[in-house]
């Protein structure tokens, strides 16, 4: 433990959760591994710090494999992961990525790959991985790699590796029975989905509104919020622009996200929504699992889903490690779900509110990143250098290969396209721009 502990005072984590310690007491090296917890209580940390113990320092190749169905999961997994292992090389692959890029990658082989079972399977068949030495494969969300029908991709996976001593399976749902080409020896279960501490602490409230005036109710619901953080549910991307137009005529600051987008567009509605550029963010299912979206205080499902998996999902975005949460649902008069909680708070709205304050944040971006050997500190390091800003004008740093996201106080925005524009970081000229 005193290894583990060291990772977490290195992570400022004060203590690991009633299930991140039951995966660390449960482990068995000898044995394949299932963990079952819900959306948001940090099952990556728990089986992150696992393949930290099972690295082998002086072993050269690839040791493990972690497997996801999604490229925001990837590159979610991808943060998490050179955290808890720092100084390993990891590479992430997946598809809509310049598979050039990972190949140059992949020629010094990382110790760890991340990926979607496509872009893996791609690597392995033109033989720019090598997988002898691979220990450990983790499949991350594997009832949702089932799910978006990757059974032939996965079963492909793991008859390239016979040799690997142990499998880690992760879910938020019990609901798929892994199928026998796992072949999983004798797994160790640990199961937190009825837990106590699994359970979230959700407030459920409705408001009733005729289908010809939805939309203005869910305005009139938005604003009536004021500065929470909003995470809006829709069924199709349809219904997401369709909202997205409206609060855009009210100007009202807000992002989507939704299969329809481009990768990169889609990365950067999450990141604006994490550094607090943005506090709306209007969603498909999409959005309902996997993804790392921090402190949404509401959850509104302007469509409910036909299924109750969903449904449970989508509510989980809120609610996550001990914090309490809100999930309002937009009803018309003659809606009924069976899944639905009964006696719910029903909430009467006034006819008219004030327009939500801006966030505090807006992100700036550079075209510089890790390649360029940038790091988080180097940017901080830059942008103080006068007095002109402070250090309280920073907020979140999200730096990638080829570039670098910087969440900056709304008011000193300008001020730092326009006076640090011309310099060096790293010696690399930096120009800042809006995203």
């Amino acid at each position: 433990m005193t290894k583990i502990n060291s990772i977490l005072e290195r992570l400022r984590i004060e203590q690991l959760n009633d299930m991140q310690q039951a995966v660390i007491q449960s482990f068995d090296t000898e044995k394949d591994f299932i963990l079952l917890s819900p959306t948001g209580s940090g099952k990556t940390l728990a089986f992150a710090l696992l393949i930290e113990q099972l690295l082998q320092e002086q072993k050269q190749g690839i040791q493990v494999i972690i497997v996801i169905p999604t490229r925001e999961l990837a590159l979610q997994i991808e943060s998490v992961i050179r955290k808890v292992t720092k100084g390993q090389k990891i590479v992430c692959c997946y598809g809509g990525h310049d598979s050039r890029s990972e190949k140059k990658s992949l020629v010094d082989p990382p110790s760890i790959l991340i990926g979607t079972p496509g872009r893996i399977i791609y690597h392995i068949e033109k033989g720019h991985i090598q997988t002898a030495d691979v220990h450990t494969l983790v499949l991350d969300e594997y009832d949702k790699c089932l799910e978006l029908g990757f059974q032939e991709q996965l079963e492909i996976i793991m008859t390239a590796l016979p040799q690997v001593s142990r499998k880690i399976l992760v879910s938020a749902t019990k609901l798929v029975e892994p199928p026998p080409y796992f072949s999983l020896q004798t797994p160790v279960t640990v199961d937190f989905l009825n837990h106590e501490q699994g359970q979230p602490n959700i407030q459920f409230k409705k408001v009733i509104s005729p289908a010809q005036y939805k939309l203005k109710t869910l305005f009139r619901l938005i604003c009536s919020l004021g500065n929470k953080k909003i995470l809006i549910f829709c069924n199709h991307r349809d219904a997401v622009d369709h909202i997205s137009e409206l609060l855009d005529d009210r100007n009202l600051i807000h992002d989507i996200f939704h299969g329809g987008l481009e990768q990169r567009d889609r990365e950067l509605s999450l990141l604006k929504f994490r550094n607090n550029s943005n506090r709306i963010l209007i969603t498909t299912d999409l959005a309902a699992r996997g993804l790392d979206i921090p402190e949404v205080d509401t959850i509104i499902h302007y469509q409910l889903p036909i299924k109750e998996e969903a449904f449970v999902h989508r509510n989980g975005r809120t609610a996550r490690m001990h914090a309490s949460g809100e999930v309002v649902l937009l009803l018309k008069p003659d809606d009924s779900f069976p899944y639905l909680p009964h006696d719910t708070e029903e909430i009467l709205l006034e006819e008219e509110y004030d327009l939500p304050p801006n966030t505090p944040f807006s992100t700036l971006y550079i075209p510089l990143g890790r390649k360029n050997k940038v790091n988080k500190i180097d940017i901080v390091g830059y942008l103080l250098q006068s007095k002109d800003i402070q250090k309280e004008d920073v907020g979140l740093i999200e730096v990638k290969d080829k570039e670098s996201f910087i969440a900056v106080r709304r008011e000193v925005a300008s001020k730092i396209i326009q006076q640090y524009s011309n310099g060096k970081i790293k010696g690399n000229k930096v120009k800042f721009y809006r995203t």
